[in-house]
């Protein structure tokens, strides 16, 4: 029998990303999307593939380098659409089910950015970014020997990480693709951003998003309105400051099911879901009484991808959806009379999923500390559960993947902590081991019960990992989530301080004297904080942080509002700001730091890192700064390949050197 082997960093190259699953219309059949890492191409490829629910049968539908994203079924079962970047851009495919090549049914300078089929079957509604002017079949002249141009920048939103460069002269726009002909007639055109959320199954009404302010700086709408197809009458659905959408009809076409957050506690406000009832004009907020929020706020660094509806409707007006809480991410069943609880267990992170119309099944992608994710059938009655998928079976049954053990801890305040201990992958009674403490980013996001392979990693390098949920992390409460702004480096800091003494307390097995730290974004400006108040870690390794809220006001795309949200101060308060930089308490440095960033993170800009690297080197700190190429705030998720093994090289490297 073949030993096992410890997890490396290039298993990144071994792992598939199971994710999408779309039930056909009678919930025979569904397609799902595998994603993998081409070492050769250094490339993400994502395909589509088929799965008979009967026999359990699978069969890849879609091959090349391309990334598939979106399938869905035509409304009598017969075909599959989807977007594919095999020309680049994401244009719309469709393919029998009985089989043959898929059919190419857009060219659109700009590609696709999402679609939804027509009851019919004839049609499908599509939206794609165009020049103000332009038709959705322009196409855009090259002149080679055209020369650069200025920007002009006349709104403080200009920039998007992950994006670049905001044109303010292009907006999406939605129309309406006849599938015989091919022809597309545009059905909005104002210079405004549409989003397209459902059709009605009668086919009749849309259901849009929309903000036409002038001035969109200070304005965090996403209004939804209810368009009448033929008329294009407008009744507003929701509109006001916040975060609004993933609507979708009931089956009867009387309710229509979205999500949303209002801004009582700006970004760190809980998701709701709300119902509105077209016939009584009034809306219903079914999720007044959990105090969790909706959706899925895991952070983790395998799923690609993942597309989860924000609600499913099955027979008899009942909803399906995911909730965030304690750890995990479970799928929640509610009606329209009140009823509301989960229908998935404890202890995994429901990451995908789709429910037949029925409400006897669902088909969910689910992920454990130790499972990378599968496709499982759960009979909804009982929660017995079927795997329908094992693209990762052989790889778990390879490798030494170490479990977590959940620690809980009363924090300052009356706050409980939640989180989890992993014990080196090679652990031996008695032997004492270095443990590096692993904080998230957001800092309105969580670690939860689901594969991590940065975190195995460093198990697998002879480390404990402790890496908890301290105040501002969502799945607990509002005011646990909401404690963590005005006070960053206070109670959160402490938490995780208190989390560690609990930890040493204990587990003999941990050396209190070979610690490391280490964290990104919001987790990459707790490592700043950390080690300018705390010498206790004997190496850090800080990743796309902030050190400056001064400067992080002016250069981060969000920055103007996100400090005001979060900091609770602007720049007409820059006493507050800097009190709450790290860069402030740089001269208390004694520990080795590592500052990890990407040249093209517009989030948390790459002078952040320049100004704590200069800083502490002219203090002849102990530090070195490693920059990444063509790379965003998301390169450790979503990053080139080969930067993503660099990252965890770097990362190792470091605490192999000092711990």
């Amino acid at each position: 029998m073949t030993a096992k082997q410890m997890v490396q960093q290039e298993d990144l190259f071994k792992l598939k990303s199971v994710t999408n699953p779309v039930l056909s219309p009678d919930a025979s059949q569904a397609v799902f999307i595998v994603t993998q890492i081409d070492q050769e191409e250094n490339a993400y490829h994502a395909h589509l593939h088929h799965l008979d629910m009967e026999s359990g049968s699978s069969a890849q539908w879609t091959y090349g380098k391309e990334r598939v994203s979106q399938p869905q079924w035509s409304p009598d079962g017969s075909q599959v659409a989807f977007l594919s970047t095999r020309e680049e851009k994401n244009q719309l495919y469709v393919m029998y089910v009985a089989g043959g090549e898929a059919r190419k049914l857009t060219e659109y300078e700009t590609g696709v950015n999402s679609f939804l089929w027509s009851p019919c079957g004839k049609k499908v509604w599509l939206t794609s970014t165009l020049e103000d002017g332009k038709t959705f079949t322009d196409k855009e002249e090259k002149d080679e020997k055209k020369l650069p141009e200025a920007l002009r920048v006349t709104t403080m939103k200009y920039k998007a990480d992950g994006a670049g460069f905001v044109k303010e002269d292009r907006h999406s726009q939605i129309g309406c693709l006849n599938l015989e002909t091919e022809e597309i007639t545009a059905f909005t055109e104002e210079p405004f951003h549409h989003s397209l959320q459902t059709v009605s199954h009668c086919g009749k009404k849309l259901v849009i998003g929309v903000n036409r302010a002038e001035n969109k700086d200070f304005d965090f709408r996403q209004p939804l309105a209810i368009v009448d197809v033929e008329t294009k009458e407008e009744t507003v659905l929701a509109d006001e400051q916040g975060y609004f959408g993933g609507a979708t009809f009931s089956e009867d076409d009387r309710y229509i099911a979205y999500g949303g957050s209002d801004r009582t506690f700006e970004n760190a406000t809980h998701s709701e879901l709300y119902v509105y009832d077209c016939e009584n004009k009034s809306t219903l907020n079914l999720t007044e009484a959990l105090d969790a929020p909706i959706g899925d706020a895991v952070v983790a660094d395998h799923q690609q991808g993942p597309n989860p509806p924000e609600a499913v409707w099955t027979e008899g007006n009942y909803l399906y959806f995911q909730v965030t809480t304690m750890g995990d991410v479970r799928l929640y069943f509610a009606d329209l009379e009140g009823s509301l609880y989960p229908a998935t267990p404890e202890s995994e992170h429901v990451y995908d999923y789709d429910v037949s119309k029925n409400g006897q099944f669902a088909l969910a992608a689910i992920s454990d500390p130790v499972n990378p994710g599968e496709l499982y059938r759960i009979d909804i009655s009982t929660g017995e559960r079927k795997a329908m998928t094992s693209f990762n079976e052989t790889y778990v049954a390879e490798t030494i993947l170490v479990q977590p053990e959940t620690v809980h801890l009363e924090g300052v305040g009356g706050f409980d902590v939640h989180g989890w201990i992993m014990k080196p992958a090679n652990y031996k009674e008695g032997t004492q081991y270095p443990l590096v403490v692993n904080i998230h980013g957001g800092p309105h996001a969580m670690y939860g019960n689901s594969f991590f392979h940065e975190m195995q990693v460093l198990a697998a390098q002879g480390w404990g990992v402790l890496y908890i949920n301290p105040r501002g992390s969502h799945g607990y409460s509002q005011a646990f989530v909401d404690a963590v702004r005005g006070d960053y480096g206070g109670g959160d800091y402490q938490d995780i301080m208190d989390a560690l003494d609990n930890a040493l307390n204990k587990h003999d097995w941990i050396d209190k004297d070979r610690l490391g730290v280490t964290g990104g974004s919001y987790g990459g400006f707790m490592t700043n904080w950390i080690v300018g108040h705390t010498n206790r870690f004997k190496a850090a390794v800080t990743q796309r942080s902030i050190s400056n809220w001064i400067s992080f006001f002016g250069v981060s795309d969000i920055g103007y509002y996100f400090s005001d949200w979060q900091i609770k101060a602007d720049m007409t308060d820059v006493d507050t700001l800097w009190k709450h930089s790290p860069l402030n308490y740089a001269g208390n440095v004694t520990t080795p730091l590592l500052i990890l960033h990407s040249e093209n993170d517009l989030r948390c800009p790459i002078e952040q890192a320049e100004q704590l690297y200069i800083t502490l080197k002219s203090m002849k700190k102990e530090t070195e700064f490693v920059r990444f190429p063509e790379s965003d705030h998301n390169l450790s998720r979503t990053g080139k390949p080969n930067l993503r093994i660099t990252r965890l090289n770097e990362l190792t490297g470091w605490f192999e050197k000092y711990l």
